[in-house]
């Protein structure tokens, strides 16, 4: 495009400065993001559950606690090595390490108690370090008075390697926002140590730049200072590079597990860990054929009752006949397929093999009825206005296991002739005037798998509405 002159000035056309005004507005938003990174130690848990974060939460208080106990650790270790090895040579001042390590002891105690009680907040974590560096430093700046040196004494103390440690710890929380903090405020502590050297009256050299004098007298190599805060500010970059990567992964991890165990809510556990720990995932097709038993359970005159009653009255109503049911065919190694409204359908052998589905299943019917029965007074209580009936079928054979649905949605199901005969046998309960029906192969099959009761009676040929065929049952209850 043509720029134009007018009054000297060049003007450029509309649709640059625009374009200009963008880019401009895209650096400082990618600019503040990324300030915002670094600010909250990586994501910061936007879109991310409240009780997921809480977890997260645990587990940092959780690592608190550790680096409590690691330097409380390091600070007992310290104190023996003192308390054990003979005196330096050449030491003629006042030593200062038994006060340090006091003070720290009883700090770290402290630190130590407090984050049983309370969660340690933000701003007590940045002391914390800045006690950790202080202290070091300061026993480090106590060498040359304890051997009568110049200052520039100290610079040569190996102890400050401690430094390393302190910022390490740090690494510990998965936070490196700390890590940075104990960093930045080890080089800060160091370099206020070099300062305070070259300040002081060290005779005719206060700086060298012979390596050999360096070593062998009280001088002070910039380069080496330089090289040692480098180091330690190289180390913390690593280190908090590395925790903004596993941070991220953290939250992953945790947003997953979290979901895993979710997963067993709304599945049997088999099935949520075959999802979860599967190499591949499941997929439209993919079953197994088992023998297994089936229960259907339901409430009688559900839905006539409820119409008369409030939602809420109907909701603690269904939670409590359901936490009822549910412990017992559990106990009978049965797993929930899903639950129906007012409806219940259990397998036994279907998830996960079983050599007793049949009896299992026989005897978790018995069981629920049993259970339900005994919980009248409560369910009338609660706001149930007649007697809290239910009724229950066990059949059992062969039956497909598998993966239903659409890429979009997935069911786990279990599908065959035992499942629809269970559920017709459950809704002739009504017209049989009994509480639990099997079929006469399900309750042989249960008796050689170890069914206790040998006297149920029976009624052969009963016409069972929606079968073609008719069915010789056999009264359980």
């Amino acid at each position: 495009m043509l720029t134009e002159r007018f009054h000297g000035k060049v003007t450029m056309p509309a649709s640059i400065l625009r374009n200009r005004s963008r880019d401009l507005e895209k650096a400082r938003n990618s600019v503040g993001a990324f300030a915002g990174y670094i600010w909250h130690g990586g994501p910061n848990g936007d879109g991310i559950p409240a009780r997921v974060m809480a977890e997260i939460d645990q587990k940092e208080a959780a690592a608190e606690r550790l680096i409590g106990w690691v330097q409380l650790t390091i600070v007992v270790f310290f104190a023996t090595l003192y308390m054990i090895a003979p005196r330096a040579e050449g030491a003629s001042g006042e030593s200062f390490v038994p006060i340090t390590l006091t003070a720290y002891f009883a700090f770290t105690v402290f630190r130590v108690i407090l984050s049983y009680r309370v969660t340690l907040p933000g701003w007590y974590l940045v002391l914390s370090i800045i006690v950790d560096v202080m202290l070091l430093c300061g026993l480090i700046f106590s060498f040359h008075l304890q051997y009568m040196q110049p200052a520039a004494f100290y610079l040569k103390a190996p102890t400050m390697i401690y430094l390393f440690i302190f910022i390490s710890l740090r690494a510990l929380r998965f936070d490196p926002r700390f890590v940075l903090m104990a960093g930045l405020i080890s080089v800060a502590g160091w370099l206020a140590m070099v300062v305070y050297a070259l300040m002081q009256d060290m005779g005719s050299m206060h700086i060298t730049r012979n390596y050999v004098d360096y070593i062998t007298s009280n001088t002070i190599l910039i380069g080496a200072e330089i090289d040692k805060s480098l180091t330690l500010l190289g180390v913390t970059i690593i280190l908090s590079l590395a925790l903004y990567r596993g941070r991220q992964m953290l939250f992953d991890s945790i947003q997953h597990h979290a979901a895993a165990e979710d997963l067993k809510l709304f599945f049997a556990p088999e099935v949520a860990n075959s999802i979860t720990s599967g190499d591949d995932m499941p997929s439209i097709g993919r079953c197994e054929t088992r023998h297994a038993a089936i229960l259907f359970i339901d409430v009688r005159s559900f839905t006539n009752t409820a119409e008369t009653l409030p939602p809420n009255i109907v909701m603690e109503v269904l939670a409590r006949y359901q936490g009822a049911a549910l412990p017992e065919i559990l106990r009978h190694n049965g797993r929930i397929d899903k639950f129906m409204g007012d409806g219940i359908m259990a397998t036994f052998g279907a998830v996960h093999p079983s050599e007793t589905y049949a009896a299992d299943a026989m005897r978790a019917a018995a069981s629920v009825i049993e259970v339900i029965g005994d919980l009248e007074s409560e369910f009338h209580d609660l706001g149930w206005p007649v007697a809290f009936k239910i009724g229950a079928a066990v059949a059992s054979g062969g039956v497909t296991v598998g993966v239903v649905g659409t890429q979009q949605r997935l069911e786990f199901t279990v599908i065959g002739n035992a499942v629809n005969l269970a559920a017709k046998l459950e809704n002739a309960n009504k017209l049989q005037q009994t509480r639990v029906l099997t079929d006469q192969n399900t309750y042989a099959t249960a008796r050689e798998q170890g069914y206790e009761r040998a006297d149920l009676p029976a009624r052969d040929g009963v016409t069972i509405p929606g079968m073609s065929h008719p069915v010789d049952l056999v009264v359980v209850a």
